[in-house]
């Protein structure tokens, strides 16, 4: 498998998130506040906004990382709880310790536990999946490295070969493109693309704006609530979004970030 060929594992992957009236607070600072969106099947939305905005806390906060203060979100419709072997999250680099004694293939391997079972999930597939997720992002040949000898581009990539190993319908990352190179960046586009087309909702922390029609089809603008959403152009002309930036708008009503 070639990077860029999506491991489907032999059925369609499709899923849905829905986030509803989410609030999250940091002792008595509200973080988040009443935050909705909605991720469709076979779309990549960008989750953007300033440092501080509460994106990364929103995702945590969506997956019962940290605790919410009030808020539902669902996935096909069903509570997250239930449908958690579905949903696949990528966190920031920052939150792993790279020092521990793990190689990339053990990593990635990690994706095929929650579907493990009882005593009836044979080695062979879980490997399997491993090495065609591991070939999806092109680093088949780096997998008996320790994760500390990798690049932050690898490393991403790695964690992307986790979550695809998952074999998730629903995928959650929290900025994949943040300190890699280019070349990565391509490698991680073109897989995520991938899923999509197999029928995946993605939702991404992002903060590139000059790549958000490229890559997105779909654009949350968060500053402790939703400021605006909706296509990548509506976005980006919208008011909406230098007011969530604390920045003027431009004269001719554009947001003057696009």
């Amino acid at each position: 498998m070639k990077a860029g060929e999506s491991q489907v594992g032999g059925r369609e992957r499709s899923g849905s998130l829905h986030i509803a009236d989410l609030s999250v607070s940091y002792g008595p600072r509200r973080v988040v506040t009443g935050a909705s969106l909605e991720v469709s099947p076979g779309s990549m939305t960008a989750l953007i906004g300033p440092n501080g905005a509460g994106k990364s806390t929103l995702l945590r906060a969506a997956l019962e990382l940290i605790p919410r203060e009030s808020g539902t979100v669902t996935v096909n419709g069903h509570p997250l709880g239930r449908m958690r072997n579905e949903v696949a999250y990528v966190p920031q680099r920052s939150e792993v310790d790279w020092n521990f004694p793990i190689t990339v293939e053990q990593t990635a391997k990690l994706g095929t536990y929650p579907k493990l079972g009882l005593f009836n999930f044979p080695r062979a597939k879980a490997k399997g999946a491993t090495v065609a997720a591991l070939q999806q992002v092109d680093l088949l040949d780096l997998k008996d490295r320790p994760i500390s000898q990798l690049s932050g581009g690898q490393q991403q990539r790695m964690f992307l070969a986790r979550a695809i190993a998952q074999q998730a319908r629903l995928f959650l990352l929290d900025e994949p493109f943040a300190g890699v190179d280019a070349a990565s960046e391509k490698v991680i586009v073109a897989v995520l693309n991938q899923l999509k087309k197999a029928g995946a909702a993605i939702l991404i922390v992002h903060h590139d704006l000059g790549t958000l029609t490229e890559y997105f089809d779909q654009v949350v603008v968060l500053n402790n609530t939703v400021r605006a959403a909706g296509s990548p152009q509506e976005v980006l002309e919208s008011a909406a979004l230098p007011q969530a930036y604390n920045l003027p708008a431009a004269t001719d009503g554009r947001s003057g970030l696009a």
